[in-house]
């Protein structure tokens, strides 16, 4: 929208200057003319003048008339001729800009009018044409070198928004594949069990065993309704012969291996993690670990701050580290697209994240997930 406005503003200034122009080259053509405006060189720059006012005109009328007006009358129509040249110039037809001038400036050397562009003046007639042709040049390549960093911009801003979909899209389908995993194993559990007891129906009563064959079908149909649903965003992650199941990892593996790599990290957990649901466990897991990560990339030599609490009523995990000094002149670059795959997953378990710069020139990355409230009647198992 405003850059809508500032073309508009742009036609209308030079609609302005067009008409200022005519004025002044008929004011003069009729000064020329023995102050008479009823004459051929004042209809000739009313002439000229609307030429460049039609933008649907072919782009050599202007040039055209100008330059043989110029030509036969001299220093009268030089500002409309200016202009002329203006726009040739700003439109890359140098070469056209420089043919009319040397036919203005033949026809005045030719023709002798009563004010020649070649009669000694306070500024030549020469530097006018020369500067009208340079301004046009500028003039046209800093409008082009604006259109083209304006789609750059609109470029990268396209970009950057379908860059923050793909990751989210990825995260969603990180989310899913481990849901079926864990999901699945729990679901098979029940069908096992309740199709193990509904096997012994001499010690149960026929209305159990009749509840027990409803529950076992129930679970084994849910199990294969999971599977139609996030099955092909697990084979979408990656194949199934090549990935390893994600279980449910614990985060002190992550803190572990961290440490092997040389990262000096101070760990709190409080709760245990069966306090937790599954989800929860593996949003922890995936927000250490890349809160880890970026502590690595960013200040190599910090020690890291690890405090999880499993909670209830909600899950904690706060990751803090100062900033590094082993390598004052290097800085990672980070995307961020990580960042936003880990709000997502969290805003899909209802909690929030937050992630930014702290005090001291420390680095932050706090989330919360609440647990639901059927699950705080007692530990998950």
């Amino acid at each position: 929208m405003k850059r809508e406005q500032s073309r508009r503003w742009v036609v209308y200034g030079r609609y302005g200057l067009v008409v200022l122009l005519t004025l002044a080259a008929v004011q003069n053509a009729a000064s020329s003319a023995g102050g008479q405006y009823g004459v051929v060189r004042t209809a000739v720059a009313l002439a000229c003048g609307l030429a460049l006012l039609l933008r649907g005109a072919p782009w050599w009328l202007a040039p055209a008339l100008t330059t043989a007006a110029a030509g036969v009358w001299g220093w009268p129509l030089l500002p409309l001729l200016l202009l002329a040249l203006f726009d040739l110039a700003a439109r890359r037809r140098v070469l056209a800009a420089v043919v009319c001038s040397g036919v203005a400036l033949t026809g005045n050397a030719v023709l002798h009018p009563a004010v020649s562009l070649w009669n000694p003046q306070p500024y030549g007639s020469v530097l006018f044409v020369l500067l009208a042709v340079v301004g046009g040049l500028w003039m046209g390549n800093r409008r082009r070198l604006v259109e083209a960093l304006n789609a750059q911009v609109e470029h990268l801003r396209t970009e950057r928004e379908l860059r923050e979909q793909a990751a989210r899209m990825a995260e969603r389908s990180a989310i899913a594949a481990e849901m079926h995993d864990v999901l699945a194993h729990r679901l098979s559990l029940i069908a096992l069990h309740t199709g193990v007891l509904a096997t012994r129906n001499d010690a149960l009563p026929d209305a159990v065993v009749e509840r027990l064959s409803l529950l076992r079908t129930a679970s084994t149909d849910a199990l294969t309704d999971l599977r139609d649903v996030l099955g092909a965003l697990r084979a979408e992650a990656s194949p199934a012969t090549d990935r390893p199941a994600p279980a449910l990892r614990d985060v002190e593996d992550a803190i572990g291996q961290a440490r092997a790599a040389g990262q000096v990290i101070d760990t709190n957990v409080e709760g245990s993690p069966e306090q937790a649901p599954a989800a929860h466990r593996l949003a922890v897991h995936r927000l250490v670990l890349e809160a880890l990560t970026n502590a690595r990339k960013h200040a190599p030599d910090a020690p890291v701050r690890v405090r999880v609490d499993y909670g209830p009523p909600a899950t904690l995990i706060e990751v803090t580290n100062p900033p590094g000094t082993s390598l004052p002149g290097a800085q990672a670059v980070s995307s961020g697209f990580g960042l936003i795959g880990l709000r997502e997953r969290v805003e899909t378990l209802g909690g929030h994240l937050n992630a930014g710069p702290g005090g001291a020139g420390t680095w932050r990355l706090a989330a919360r997930i609440p647990h639901r409230v059927t699950e705080q009647n007692g530990p998950r198992t």
